[in-house]
């Protein structure tokens, strides 16, 4: 981070750096996670998105998403609902008892289940309801408010610099933008041109977000689009030295490669032991974690046979183990 407070993201949106953001990403973005990204070179996380009404009825579960360590400073809790009253509600709660350094409205995620309640891209079918969102958010917290939306609904309502203009005019401090419509899902490219026009048409920083594989993949959407800041979503699962590798490209440098085995390893087994130690239930943790093992495996030799055993494991224990063992004979084969 550059030249700016630890909780000042605006300023370093606007300082002369390109600063990189975890996406708040359901199931995927918690608190272990994100540490470990901000270790490897993430500059802002946001935390997985939660429905304001669950926040207003103070769900367990809802608030374990919001726990965070001051280590993962500066970050953002992202909310998604489609009750101005509600999301105003939501937003006095998560400033009192959480104090995160900005508020992220969710106006992008395309899920069946969101949309269905007019959450998340469902809500861009009617920018007078966005408004009003986020002018009941940002009138609830002295907090910074921002958006994260996707380019319209459906190929017809596609409008970006529209639907940015109206976040901008309520009160949206900066916007993220995933050049896709809530139609595409993540089908066909990102439409990277789609960021560098709102970029040229807004007087708020602009995030880039979508198609982000690898770190040469950063500098190319900053080169591309002018963004003040890019946004790592499906390119950090499994692989959280993505920043390390973005950071090297946007100076400039030459792009570290990837770790090897071992070190893979060694990254998994780490954010493995503090996700469990995280969740209430160890196995309960364990379970959870399964997926991020399919990610840390993926494209290693016969590693379709190792996924299809971490698959099943319900202790720590376990998983150390089965990648000692594969481990062992993958030394023994180079």
């Amino acid at each position: 981070m550059v030249g700016t407070s630890l909780r000042d993201v605006e300023a370093l949106l606007w300082a002369d750096y390109t600063p990189l953001f975890l996406a708040p990403q359901a199931g995927v973005s918690e608190s272990p996670f994100r540490r470990l990204c901000r270790d490897f070179g993430a500059d802002v996380v946001v935390t997985e998105f939660v429905s304001a009404d669950g926040v207003v009825k103070g769900t367990v579960r809802t608030r374990d998403y919001l726990r965070f360590d001051e280590a993962e400073r500066p970050i953002g809790i992202q909310i998604f609902g489609s009750d101005p009253s509600m999301m105003a509600e939501a937003t006095r709660l998560v400033t009192e008892l959480f104090d995160p350094d900005f508020i992220d409205i969710n106006f992008g995620c395309p899920v069946k289940k969101v949309v269905r309640r007019n959450g998340g891209s469902g809500c861009l079918r009617d920018l007078s309801l966005v408004e009003a969102i986020i002018r009941a958010v940002d009138g609830a917290t002295p907090l910074p408010t921002s958006v994260k939306i996707r380019s319209g609904y459906d190929e017809e309502t596609r409008d970006p610099v529209t639907i940015g203009r109206r976040c901008q005019d309520a009160g949206a401090r900066w916007i993220t933008l995933h050049p896709r419509t809530r139609s595409d899902m993540y089908s066909g490219e990102a439409r990277w041109e789609e960021i560098g026009a709102l970029v040229d048409e807004l007087e708020i920083p602009v995030i880039g977000n979508g198609d982000i594989r690898t770190g040469e993949d950063v500098r190319s959407m900053r080169d591309a689009t002018g963004c003040h800041g890019v946004m790592i979503a499906r390119g950090s699962h499994g692989d959280p030295w993505i920043f390390a590798q973005a950071q090297a490209a946007l100076a400039g440098h030459r792009t570290p490669s990837g770790p090897n085995v071992e070190e893979r390893f060694e990254v998994c087994l780490r954010h493995a032991r503090n996700a469990i130690a995280f969740e209430r239930d160890p196995e309960q943790g364990v379970v959870e974690f399964r997926k991020h093992l399919g990610w840390y495996t993926k494209g290693l030799p016969e590693g379709a046979q190792l996924r299809k055993q971490l698959f099943g494991v319900k202790r720590l224990e376990d998983i150390e183990t089965l990648l000692a063992t594969y481990l062992e004979r993958y030394r023994a084969t180079v």
